[in-house]
């Protein structure tokens, strides 16, 4: 039974491409009816509905689609060239003074862009003394999961980040009224990626991230620190356009610029670094340096 989805500025069907258990690629038709569908029940629908619960159903991959018009897409679209981005460590358990000082020597070392880990909740007073630590130039982007984003946008947040695929992609369209830049976490897409015989491909969650408004889309990174295949991270890339495709998992100075050479491109990407940076023997603020150094 085929199901019809829209959004409501969607213009046109919804068609899917699948790879089914005798690997064969099928195309399916979702005719689309005005104003019935969200961003929730288009990933239901389509991306991790009912047809992945189905007992008939032994192997199936989604592996394209061909979204209606009227998605809004990123509303910031990325820089040119590469630029540099850092999360704050650890992860837990710096007080909003602690998480200030080091969100200050990120900065300092020349990352763009600062951020919170996808476990550390944000908070009012966190979202103030980081702000008060970086230039007005670099983005902090405080992680509104499951906490009041009324709250950390009146703190004065410069950017917001969501774990969008556990708290559901319709909210990267409210986090959109903010009128600030999204950076959307992938953190539980790997379910739907690595889901054995029933999976949804890297391109489409990707592509799907984008369309829906995220400004900064995760798309793995050429390390073991990530599952993705170098051809997969390159998907990703590829469809984050015109969003920021962010590079992240054990990017650090040391494989910085070969990060980049198997990306295949050095315009509209971030490289995001973590703990690497943090190994440094001069301290956090020399190992996002030595980072931006190794990319020219």
């Amino acid at each position: 039974m085929l199901q019809s989805v829209s959004l409501p500025d969607a213009q046109g069907p919804v068609r899917a491409r699948v790879v089914d258990v005798a690997g064969e690629r099928v195309t399916i038709d979702f005719p689309s009816l005005d104003g019935e569908t969200g961003a929730e029940q288009l990933l239901a629908a389509c991306v991790a509905g009912e047809w992945a619960d189905r007992g008939d159903v032994d192997s199936c991959r989604l592996v394209e689609v061909e979204w209606p018009g009227g998605l809004p897409g990123p509303a910031f679209p990325a820089r040119s060239g590469v630029s540099v981005g850092a999360i704050v460590k650890p992860a837990l358990g710096l007080a909003p003074a602690e998480a200030a000082a080091v969100a200050g020597e990120l900065a300092a070392g020349g990352a763009l862009l600062v951020k919170d880990d996808e476990l550390q909740r944000s908070s009012p007073e966190r979202v103030r003394a980081v702000n008060a630590a970086l230039p007005e130039q670099v983005l902090y982007a405080a992680n509104v999961t499951g906490v009041d984003a009324d709250a950390i946008v009146e703190a004065g947040a410069r950017a917001l980040m969501i774990n969008a695929f556990l708290a559901g992609l319709g909210s990267i369209a409210q986090l959109r009224e903010y009128g600030l830049p999204i950076f959307v976490h992938r953190v539980g897409s790997a379910f739907l990626r690595r889901g054995g015989p029933v999976s949804v491909s890297a391109h489409v969650l990707a592509q799907l991230t984008r369309l829906l408004g995220a400004d900064y889309v995760q798309v793995g990174s050429f390390s073991p620190r990530t599952f993705d295949t170098d051809g997969e991270v390159r998907e990703q890339i590829a469809a984050a356009s015109p969003a920021t495709a962010v590079i992240g998992g054990g990017v650090g100075a040391g494989n910085a610029r070969d990060q980049l050479e198997r990306a295949g491109t050095r315009d509209g990407v971030m490289l995001l670094l973590g703990s690497a940076a943090y190994a440094h023997p001069d301290g956090v603020r020399a190992g996002v340096a030595a980072a931006v150094d190794a990319i020219g």
